[in-house]
């Protein structure tokens, strides 16, 4: 991997020190840390972080002698990180991970969650997530949720390419600058690396979805993803798409082989399914986030949650 740290653009962020207040200090508010310690380990106490990139994607180096814990929260971003030395432990207490050396992890996405760390070398990526959104429409029916699999570790061929993908960009940061085509187009290549590494969680798009012939489809489509939690009916999708209703509901069962009231209540229940993952048990009830997403019979829901997410709703929340 290209060390981020050497010659080439401006640094995005670079902090360091040697107490481990000034750690917290620093470190903690990149991530909303709201309960970080940090202390020494044996021999000298250290600690640096760097960072080049842009808004869009940006690879940065971690490294401390020492330990530090805490909570973490990235909001609006999809993060990959990797250690070459020392130990790391990722959501400690919940979907606990322990990092090996030179697996990308990532982190949970929009949630906080804990870190365990000691003496480590570490490399992250942190991608803008509409970038990771409008790559995975590449090849999803994308409804603006960001959901990865995380149980199932990447592939040696997938950890390759991320590999590839991650230390080409920094070459092409370094030659053309953080305005040029080059730059903006690795920054997608990593986005696909991504993809590659853990599932997204979404419908693969139909073969020909963009082609011209299904424009009418893609339009009622993107629009039951940005009004999904508004009251709709057939009509309305079919005003927005220009078709008749029967125009509509032929569209989409030849295309997507269901009707266009079939494919918003999957939407929703995604969307509910995203909520209670996100949710703290306690604050917020199930039958509260189903009657959010318009699910008002208890039964029916937990029936068809089970089916699509393989456990009841009252597990996603307490996990």
């Amino acid at each position: 991997m290209s060390n981020t740290t050497g010659e080439g653009p401006s640094s995005l962020v670079s902090v360091s020190g040697t107490d481990t207040d000034s750690a917290i200090a620093d470190l903690a508010g990149m991530y909303a840390g709201r309960a970080w310690h940090s202390s020494r380990t044996d021999g000298d106490y250290w600690y640096r972080y760097v960072g080049i990139g842009d808004e869009r994607m940006s690879i940065r180096r971690s490294q401390m002698h020492g330990s530090l814990r805490g909570d973490v929260a990235v909001e609006g971003e999809v993060v990959v990180q990797w250690i070459d030395a020392g130990t790391a432990t990722v959501d400690a207490g919940r979907d606990e991970v322990r990092m090996q050396p030179g697996v990308p992890t990532l982190f949970p996405v929009e949630r906080r969650f804990d870190v365990d760390y000691r003496d480590w070398d570490q490399r992250l990526v942190h991608l803008d997530r509409d970038l990771v959104l409008d790559v995975a429409s590449e090849q999803y029916l994308v409804d603006g949720s960001v959901d990865f699999d995380r149980s199932t570790p990447p592939s040696a061929a997938a950890i390759n390419g991320w590999r590839r993908a991650v230390a080409s960009s920094v070459d092409v940061l370094r030659e053309s600058g953080p305005g040029s085509l080059a730059w903006h187009e690795s920054q997608r290549e990593v986005a696909r690396a991504l993809l590659d590494l853990y599932r997204f969680r979404a419908e693969p798009a139909p073969v020909g979805w963009y082609e011209h012939r299904n424009a009418r489809v893609r339009t009622a489509v993107e629009h039951i993803h940005a009004h999904a939690h508004e009251p709709l009916t057939v009509s309305d999708v079919a005003r927005v798409a220009d078709l008749s209703v029967r125009g509509l509901q032929e569209a989409f069962q030849r295309t997507l082989d269901r009707s266009p009231m079939q494919y918003l209540r999957e939407v929703r229940l995604r969307r509910a399914h995203e909520d209670l993952l996100h949710a703290q048990p306690g604050q917020v009830s199930v039958a509260d986030v189903a009657a959010r997403w318009g699910f008002t019979h208890m039964g029916r829901f937990s029936g068809e949650y089970l089916r699509r997410f393989g456990e009841y709703p009252k597990v996603t929340l307490r996990r």
